[in-house]
């Protein structure tokens, strides 16, 4: 590559492009789609600034492993395999290729993994995979294999995916950075500075753990106070129902007035690659908008509460209160509302959580500490911090239902749900 290329990053500060495989995967048109997808889905509903787009983080991603590698080079650590920098950039920037829509909500509708359909851009007819075969031709195999985690090379696939890659850090700085809170910050220079490779392992010098246990921690509150926000929650959930709510109606017959073709492919679970890369959340908000006109009154309805902004509210309950949701769906059919559809209990047990977990059930590969007799040992047996958080589950139970509820639920007759939904966060 005749000239360094250089993104202005509000995180990075610079993201350094040295690599003319790098750039040429840039420009693809799979990794294009990227800014028009949203880094944190729904998340834009609850904190406005939360716009940022897949497309800076996969940015993001590809720098901190740069920095990681580079870092390496310049110390000549003899168990970091050089041949193996451009793989590892590869990936690192690839990671999330295959994300949808409102990923999560629409991965949760419809079945599918984001991560099988960034392997698919990779491995299928796309500009993606020309720009790898250049490298050789079974390359993007290898590249696919780092992003599915089936690399032979543990310490290639760790940089990209583990308790401790750059992913991780990426993500939780940015996320921090556009909802405006401080959860998710911590010393990324000092962590750069105390990872080693060894013996086949991304491990933490020992004099790092504090660094490490900082991260950990912000990971923690970013989860509980950014990521499982009830108010997002209340978004997706909605989102989630409105898909569902599709697909009834097309398995039942029913005639859209309007409808795009990767969506009618999506509902049929026969959407090709080319029809998915056709989806991005343009496709979809004006999928939402067209729907608002529907003859059906629930999809209508409920595209109307997404676009509008008029969320299902959310009360707290206890496991105990399992009568009271049976009232709850009584008075709900009496004023006029689905519970399929108007109704959620929802616990955080029931979302992805991405705790740190030390146990061998964790499919991540462990944060491990070096001391200076060369000794490894899993982080949460030296830390007490670490070991408080690690497979650490909290958080309440909700109901989620139209505010309008309220208004329609005597409170004299109904006393005991009323109650119930009165006791909001």
């Amino acid at each position: 590559m005749k000239e360094e290329k250089v993104f202005k990053d509000p995180v990075h500060k610079y993201i350094y492009v040295q690599d003319e495989t790098i750039w040429d995967l840039i420009n693809t048109r799979e990794f294009q789609r990227l800014r028009r997808i949203r880094q944190l889905g729904t998340s834009y509903l609850t904190f406005h600034g939360a716009e940022h787009s897949r497309f800076s983080h996969s940015l993001g991603v590809y720098e901190v492993t740069r920095k990681i590698i580079s870092q390496f080079e310049r110390n000549h650590y003899e168990d970091w395999p050089k041949e193996e920098r451009l793989l590892c950039l590869c990936a690192a920037l690839l990671h999330d290729l295959g994300h949808g829509p409102f990923s999560h909500s629409i991965e949760k509708a419809f079945g599918t993994r984001h991560e099988d359909w960034s392997c698919r851009i990779v491995l299928g007819d796309t500009e993606v995979n020309e720009v790898l075969r250049r490298v050789s031709p079974d390359f993007p195999k290898k590249v696919a294999g780092v992003i599915c985690k089936s690399y032979s090379e543990e310490i290639v696939v760790s940089l990209v995916s583990s308790q401790l890659d750059a992913d991780r850090m990426d993500y939780l700085l940015r996320d921090a950075y556009f909802t405006g809170v401080n959860y998710g910050t911590f010393d990324l220079e000092r962590i750069l500075r105390v990872i080693r490779p060894y013996k086949g392992h991304i491990v933490v010098k020992e004099s790092g753990m504090h660094a490490v246990e900082d991260y950990l921690m912000s990971r923690y509150q970013m989860y509980w106070q950014v990521y499982f926000h009830p108010v997002t929650r209340s978004a997706e959930i909605l989102l989630h129902k409105i898909f569902a709510r599709a697909k009834h109606l097309y398995e039942d017959g029913y005639a859209f007035g309007f409808m795009v073709e990767p969506i009618h492919h999506l509902i049929q679970n026969q959407i090709s690659l080319e029809d998915y890369l056709v989806l991005d959340e343009s496709v979809m908000q004006t999928m939402l908008t067209f729907w608002c006109n529907e003859k059906d009154a629930i999809l209508s309805d409920m595209c109307k509460r997404f676009l509008d902004r008029r969320l299902y509210k959310y009360s707290t309950f206890d496991e105990n209160q399992e009568h009271l949701i049976q009232r709850m769906e009584h008075v709900m059919r009496e004023a006029g509302f689905d519970p399929s559809y108007y109704m959620e209990i929802d616990f955080p047990s029931n979302q992805s959580y991405d705790v740190y977990r030390a146990g061998e059930h964790d499919d991540n590969l462990p944060i491990l500490l070096l001391d200076h007799k060369e000794n490894l040992t899993e982080i949460s047996h030296r830390s007490e911090i670490v070991q408080s958080i690690s497979g650490f589950q909290m958080g309440k139970h909700h109901v989620y239902y139209p505010e309008e509820l309220l208004e329609r639920l005597s409170a004299e007759n109904y006393a005991d749900v009323w109650a119930m939904l009165g006791e909001q966060d």
